[in-house]
């Protein structure tokens, strides 16, 4: 078993995909972002640096698994959290019926959801 998580309701008519993302050493991975519905992920080499909002960062490595719950959820991070190495993962993201698969947070929203956010790690 590498995941068991109970994912919130999937109206009829949502839709499916799965993609393979590889991202190169010290890649920041997508801007923050949001999904319409649940996202499940499996870490095939490397390591992500993984933040959700209210969720402290955490690295997600080569093996380990991730879900998020989509919705109204901001996803800060999915980069490569190595600088020597690049990093692979499959992701299946499940859709609202006509809604979008993946909507990018602006910097207005960023600044209002501030206080939602985890505190950030220190060096």
């Amino acid at each position: 078993m590498l995941a068991d998580v109970k994912p919130p309701f999937i109206p009829e008519g949502a839709s499916g995909m799965t993609i393979l993302v590889e991202w190169p050493p010290g890649d920041p991975g997508t801007p923050p972002h949001r999904h319409s519905g649940p996202c499940f992920g499996y870490v095939i080499e490397g390591a992500v640096r993984f933040e959700l909002e209210g969720e402290p960062e955490r690295v997600v490595k080569a093996g380990e698994t991730f879900w998020e719950p989509g919705g109204d959820v901001i996803h800060y991070q999915d980069g490569n959290a190595l600088s020597d190495a690049q990093t692979k993962f499959v992701v299946t993201m499940l859709c609202e019926p006509g809604q979008p698969m993946l909507t990018f947070v602006d910097e207005e929203e960023l600044k209002q959801r501030a206080p939602r956010r985890a505190p950030r790690p220190t060096a």
